[in-house]
Parts: C-alpha cells; sequence; structure tokens
C-alpha cells in the first residue's frame, strides 16, 4: 500500500493507524501547496482533489477521505481492534465520532490555516471549536479514549486534528483531560513511529 501524506496534515491519521494495525507500506509526500510529489509529478493526477490523505492499494485502486481510510486500514488488520467488527452498534458510534472529528473539529480548523480569512471568520471558528472541544473534553473525562475504554482509529484522528489547536492560537488550557488525553496519545509507539516517519519528531 501506498499512503499520500503532508507532514503534520489530516494525513497523520491514517499514518498511524498504518504504524498501529502493523501494515506494510509506502509513506510518499505529497506537498499540499504545490502538490508536487519530491519527483515532480503533478499530484493532481492521482488524487483529482488535490488533497492529502489518499490510500492507494496494490492493484492500483485509490481511496480517499481518513474516516474512510482508517476504517479500512483498521479492517485489515482485525487482531488489532482499531475498530469494532462492521455491522455492530459499535461500529456506527465509531463512525459517528469520525463524523464529529471531520465536521466539527477538521473543518472548524479549517478558516484558521488559511492566510486570507478575516478576524471574524477566525473569531467564529475559534468560538465554535471551544463548543465542540468542551464536548470532547466531557467525553474524556468519562472514558479514557474517544470511542470507548480502548483505542481506535477516532483516537487517531482526534489526536492529528486537536494538535493543530497548539498552530493556530486555540486555547486548550481550559481542557485539563484533553491535554493528557493527547500527551498519553503522543507517547504510544505507532504513534512516535509516524511522526518520525512525517519528519514531525526527531
Amino acid at each position: 500500500m501506498k499512503l499520500y501524506y503532508s507532514p503534520g496534515a489530516c494525513s497523520l491519521s491514517p499514518h498511524i493507524v498504518l504504524h498501529e494495525a502493523g501494515l506494510a507500506h509506502e509513506a510518499i509526500l505529497a506537498s499540499t501547496k504545490s502538490h508536487k510529489l519530491q519527483d515532480g509529478t503533478d499530484f493532481y493526477t492521482i488524487n483529482p482533489l488535490g488533497y492529502v490523505p489518499l490510500l492507494e492499494l496494490e492493484d492500483g485502486r485509490r481511496l480517499t477521505e481518513g474516516p474512510a481510510i482508517v476504517q479500512y486500514l483498521a479492517d485489515q488488520a482485525p487482531d488489532k481492534q482499531l475498530a469494532p467488527a462492521n455491522g455492530t452498534w459499535e461500529r456506527y458510534q465509531l463512525q459517528s465520532r469520525l463524523n464529529f472529528i471531520s465536521t466539527e473539529l477538521h473543518k472548524n480548523f479549517g478558516p484558521l490555516f488559511k492566510p486570507g480569512s478575516s478576524d471574524d471568520t477566525r473569531q467564529a471558528a475559534r468560538q465554535a471549536l471551544h463548543g465542540r472541544l468542551s464536548f470532547v473534553e466531557q467525553e474524556l473525562a468519562r472514558q479514557p479514549y474517544f470511542n470507548g475504554p480502548s483505542f481506535s482509529v477516532a483516537d487517531a484522528y482526534l489526536f492529528t486534528v486537536a494538535n493543530w489547536a497548539k498552530h493556530v492560537h486555540v486555547d486548550i488550557s481550559a481542557f485539563s483531560h484533553l491535554q493528557a488525553y493527547l500527551a498519553r496519545i503522543a507517547e504510544r509507539p505507532a504513534v512516535q513511529a509516524a511522526l518520525k516517519a512525517e519528519g514531525l519528531i526527531k
């Protein structure tokens, strides 16, 4: 498998899951600014949408969108229990969590990374994020992981997105459970491996 990624972007989530699942893969850097690979290939010829992540299978099939990719990867290594079995209530709850991260957190961070966003837009995004992160804080106060008692692909995604806060001046100092959670997830060997592979830590 090939994972097309950009360091620290949302593609870090499936990168973590690949390491958690112990799946052989090749990580290929795709710049989100130039939309080119390191060999000069136009990334739009691989993903017409131009963004990461994209997972390419051995037979050439390609899958986009992080929540779909991480579930596919989890299903390739069911013994790792990174996602509940398909068709179960727990799997639908996981999908609910992934959708929440995608639409309520990931999307609200978007305006804070765009240079052209107005001050009003940035303030609205920060307010929305504060409210949604308050919910995350409540959930982590009652359970060790975002989807329950054990690590799942939802945690790989939440860890990736919530860590953007420090880069765009979103204050999470009031969320002690979230801060402790991020520190704990960061210590996982698979997370360390993915961060090192992307050059985010030494």
